[in-house]
């Protein structure tokens, strides 16, 4: 077998490994979206995915380990869906609008992938996951949240409230169950944003 022969098989399996794992995280979501975290088994995840449950065990210590992993993949790549335009140059208002409407963008965009993210958030997985580790994924957007505050642009009040007023009034407006009747528009989205900013600003 020729050098180039071995190249191609090592890239055919590893293409046919990614596609399992995207086929596993894909399930994931879905059967606990549907289900929740008790009901969603390995046997049950696999089947969705299309895959024998061991397939998982070649990936996953166990139930835990992917529920955990799947998190962090959906955090990572909202961070980056965020910070894909971030400029911390320019003034602080412009900079949290812009992640505003990117978050917006990324909750509606990505509906299934907000839901098991918030209800992870609120189960006893959250043990699991280191929360500095979640939130460096954030860091130029906390960073520019602390300068915030030291400027005295915005309330120097506990963190978690600030991220509560700039996260949580997207997650419920994003939300059709929630906010039936809202429509996501560019104006609707600057004026919540307004609101937001009125909040949280000194």
């Amino acid at each position: 077998m020729t050098k180039n022969e071995c190249s191609f098989i090592l890239d055919a399996v590893r293409t046919k490994d990614e596609e399992k794992k995207a086929a596993l995280f894909e399930a994931t979501v879905k059967t606990v979206n549907e289900m929740g975290f008790a009901s969603a088994s390995v046997s049950k995840i696999t089947k969705e995915a299309g895959v024998s449950p061991a397939t998982l065990y070649i990936y996953h210590k166990n139930k835990e380990e992917l529920l955990v992993s799947t998190y962090i993949t959906i955090e990572k790549n909202m961070s980056r869906a965020l910070l894909e335009k971030f400029n911390a140059d320019m003034p602080l208002r412009d900079i949290l609008e812009n992640v505003w409407v990117a978050m917006s963008d990324y909750f509606i965009k990505y509906q299934p992938y907000t839901r098991f993210a918030e209800q992870f958030a609120n189960s006893p997985y959250k043990t699991l996951v280191n929360k500095e580790m979640v939130m460096h994924y954030y860091a130029p957007i906390i960073d520019v949240l602390q300068q915030g505050i030291d400027q005295k642009i915005i309330k120097n009040v506990d963190f978690d409230i600030i991220i509560a007023f700039i996260c949580y009034p997207l997650l419920a407006l994003s939300n059709p169950g929630l906010c039936s009747d809202f429509e996501p528009t560019a104006e609707n989205i600057k004026s919540a944003f307004a609101l937001a900013w009125d909040a949280i600003k000194l």
